[in-house]
């Protein structure tokens, strides 16, 4: 059985993850397959290209992972 050691909360633009911080280190400090992380993130959020998004990670005892992308702020919407 899969138990949560962590849960992460960052705001990433939809389709642009990268390695760089703050993805990078916030993964990898939880031995998470950060590339994993990116790949599946940007096929998530193809259609909100360049949208800032907020992300919920949670990261697993088998270093596994899973997300919860969340709708982007209110006030970045209003900006829009």
């Amino acid at each position: 059985m899969l138990k949560t050691i962590k849960k992460i909360k960052l705001q990433i633009k939809g389709g642009l993850a990268n390695p760089a911080p703050p993805i990078g280190p916030a993964l990898g400090a939880a031995g998470v397959n950060i590339m994993d992380f990116c790949k599946q993130y940007n096929l998530s959020t193809q259609k909100s290209k360049g949208k800032l998004l907020p992300v919920i990670i949670t990261i697993y005892n088998d270093k596994s992972f899973s997300f919860l992308i969340k709708e982007p702020p209110v006030s970045k919407q209003l900006l829009e």
